[in-house]
């Protein structure tokens, strides 16, 4: 910055009594050395000049072009009602898709639940070998004669293992050869997959096999 700054008139130190040289006090401080500091200070800051061109440039930079500011785009209220109602439409759709009476897939039923017998032949010369003269009948209908021509489903042997679908209770009474009598027929089916009616005498079954329901006998 230009300008000059006055520093006034020197003191010389000398044993003057505190005189001035150069005759008398501008500023009106007389000999405090502190007053005399504070009017040369002002005396100095009224003499700052301002540098030329200063407050055009302050004034230029002020002036600037303003940072962009991007607007995020609106959404309309109508929009934000379609893409609510489309939600919405989706959620109904899956929901009737999922629960609509054609959705329900009927599983196909798998084979009845059987429980495993074995023959029991009361004969004990019979209990060893598969001759026709040890065989024993499966009938195909247990409410008629074990022994009537035509009620032979299939034969087996003692010692098989047979799948016992269901039971009746109220079948043919059969004796086997030890006098033991029964009216349980088992519906059962052999290894070789044939299907027909064992007498209760031809078993010592110890399992619980549920009864037939109605129409099966």
């Amino acid at each position: 910055m230009s300008g000059s700054v006055g520093v006034g008139s020197r003191y010389d130190g000398g044993a003057g009594g505190g005189r001035e040289t150069g005759g008398s006090r501008a500023d009106g401080a007389g000999d405090d050395p502190e007053a005399l500091l504070r009017a040369r200070l002002r005396r100095a800051d009224e003499q700052i000049e301002t540098p030329p061109g200063l407050w055009d440039r302050i004034r230029e930079s002020d002036t600037g072009p303003a940072p962009a500011v991007v607007a995020l785009p609106r959404r309309r209220p109508y929009t934000v009602a379609l893409t609510v109602a489309a939600a919405v439409a989706a959620v109904l759709l899956g929901v009737w898709w999922l629960m609509r009476p054609g959705s329900v897939s009927v599983r196909p039923a798998g084979p009845p639940r059987t429980v495993k017998i074995t023959v029991y032949n009361s004969e004990r010369a019979c209990r060893t070998g598969r001759s026709l003269e040890c065989a024993l009948r499966l009938a195909k209908d247990p409410h008629t004669a074990y022994a009537a021509r035509g009620n032979s489903a299939g034969r087996v042997w003692h010692g098989d293992d047979l799948a016992a679908r269901c039971v009746v209770t109220d079948g043919r009474m059969v004796r086997d050869e030890e006098g033991v009598t029964s009216t349980r027929w088992y519906l059962v089916t052999s290894g070789q997959g044939v299907r027909g009616w064992l007498p209760g005498v031809r078993t010592r079954n110890t399992r619980e096999v549920p009864e037939c329901p109605d129409g099966v006998a």
